[in-house]
């Protein structure tokens, strides 16, 4: 579990220190160095449990967390704080700031650029051999051309762009195109959700101008003043692993960031990513409509 203090409580402990002797001082010192290590997307914030939520998980039969951030007060909201809490592989949820990275440097002209397949000849998903963009990408979870665009993007100005989105652990490692799929890039529910108050407010340090491209090709569903932006993940797809639901609720000036993770038995498991979000964003009043239908299962 990684947790940081947040900014009053290290203040405190700050001005205390000062009126100590200095043996005491020189003992805080470790603790303080570990404390200042941890990353700042972990600050600590109140969090709620919410027991409807917890019945859902409890009903599915899964493991796994669902966290919501309420810009209104502060509050981490959701089920299974620890879990929330712990880094995993963010597997396709990644495409959310390949595309922004991506965009950001030129890798591609646009979200609806072409981009050749080129991949293995026998993909996971048949619809990934046809040429797409980074949209048509989106909506199928298309993970070779999502390493295309990584490829183009290229190791040095990648690992410059996670640094300074500060995303999750910001290791991308040797490999550009595999590093959120098997590591060393890793990220927690809470991560994910501040990450993505971030885009949704175009406050990333990216060109607004991807920032919104990004934003309107993660659009999954919309009513009457409200609008829906999530992207799925599978880590070790079509295996057991951790799959993931991330995005955030838009209604009105009201932005609601969230992110589920839970652990993948299978196939089986693929539909309950987006029906356990759903439902657990209308159990906590985020959206205003019961599911609807669903989507083929992307990794």
């Amino acid at each position: 579990m990684i947790r940081r203090p947040a900014t009053t409580t290290t203040t405190t402990t700050t001005t205390t220190t000062t009126l100590l002797r200095p043996w005491r001082v020189r003992a805080l010192r470790p603790l303080a160095a570990l404390l200042l290590s941890l990353p700042a997307a972990v600050q600590a914030a109140p969090w709620r449990d919410e027991p409807g939520v917890a019945a859902l998980f409890r009903q599915a039969g899964v493991e796994g967390t669902f966290v919501l951030l309420d810009e209104r007060t502060g509050e981490l909201r959701g089920t299974n704080r620890v879990r929330a809490e712990t880094r995993f592989q963010p597997a396709s949820t990644f495409k959310i700031a390949n595309a922004l990275i991506g965009l950001s440097v030129g890798a591609v002209g646009g979200v609806d650029q072409l981009i050749p397949y080129t991949g293995d000849a026998n993909p996971l998903m048949r619809e990934w051999l046809e040429p797409m963009g980074l949209r048509g990408g989106m909506r199928v979870s298309n993970v070779p051309l999502y390493q295309e665009l990584a490829r183009r993007t290229g190791l040095v100005r990648m690992r410059q762009a996670v640094q300074r989105l500060h995303y999750g652990n910001e290791q991308v490692g040797a490999d550009v195109t595999t590093f959120w799929l098997r590591g060393p890039l890793a990220i927690s529910a809470v991560e994910q959700t501040r990450f993505l108050s971030g885009l949704a407010h175009q406050r990333l340090p990216i060109p607004i101008s991807a920032q919104r491209q990004v934003a309107e090709i993660t659009t999954v569903d919309s009513g009457p003043g409200w609008s829906l932006h999530a992207k799925t993940g599978w880590q070790n797809a079509p295996g057991a692993g951790v799959g993931w639901w991330v995005g955030w609720v838009q209604r009105g000036d009201q932005i609601t960031p969230f992110a589920l993770n839970l652990a993948m038995r299978g196939a089986v498991d693929a539909p309950r990513r987006e029906q356990l979000g759903r439902a657990s964003l209308q159990a906590l009043g985020v959206l205003p409509q019961p599911p609807r239908g669903g989507a083929t299962p992307a990794p």
